[in-house]
């Protein structure tokens, strides 16, 4: 049996589709931008010297990067409000999308912390003993030459990831749904 696809694919449909998928890459746009900052500072806690930034680097990473995503997005929805409304009494009204975007970038950071640790790591060594025969900094050696070379090992990496949270994005419709029950139940 076939279905009548000129009733399927209106005008208005497609828009409502393309609104949709707009709404989805603005959400992976974003997510993917804060997810590198996360995973900078991730990075940069993973690679320290210090044992608790690390600690916490690899609790983190270690964390999010164990637990599905839909969990990520429906604590967020739920136990965070929660909290607040225990703490504070009031209320807490967040928007859907919001949530959607920082529960996908705190995920996309534990992801990215990893992609940029291994970037760096997958510079020769040579490159850090030549800098350290030169006497540059740290700063300078990160920024001068470690980056740049470690940049080209992470594009490919970072491609997928903002496609994978642009797969993401459709998790947060289950918000709606959950919306959508609650406002059916009262």
């Amino acid at each position: 049996m076939f279905v009548a696809l000129d009733k399927v694919f209106t005008m208005e449909n497609v828009l409502y589709l393309g609104k949709g998928a707009l709404i989805s890459l603005g959400m992976a746009i974003l997510s993917l931008l804060i997810g590198l900052v996360l995973g900078v500072l991730g990075a940069s806690a993973k690679r320290s010297r210090f044992f608790i930034l690390r600690a916490i680097g690899n609790f983190y990473v270690e964390i999010i990067r164990g637990t599905p995503m839909l969990l990520q997005i429906l604590m967020l929805f739920s136990v965070v409000p929660s909290i607040y409304t225990a703490i504070t009494g009031n209320v807490l009204r967040i928007n859907v999308y919001l949530i959607g975007i920082i529960a996908m970038s705190i995920n996309s950071g534990a992801y990215s912390t990893e992609l940029i640790r291994s970037g760096i790591n997958g510079v020769d060594k040579g490159q850090w003993e030549a800098c350290e025969t030169l006497g540059l900094s740290s700063w300078q050696t990160m920024k001068l030459v470690i980056l740049p070379q470690a940049f080209k090992l992470i594009v490919p990496p970072v491609i997928s990831e903002f496609i994978t949270l642009i797969k993401d994005s459709s998790l947060t419709s289950c918000i709606g749904a959950i919306e959508l029950l609650k406002l059916l139940r009262s």
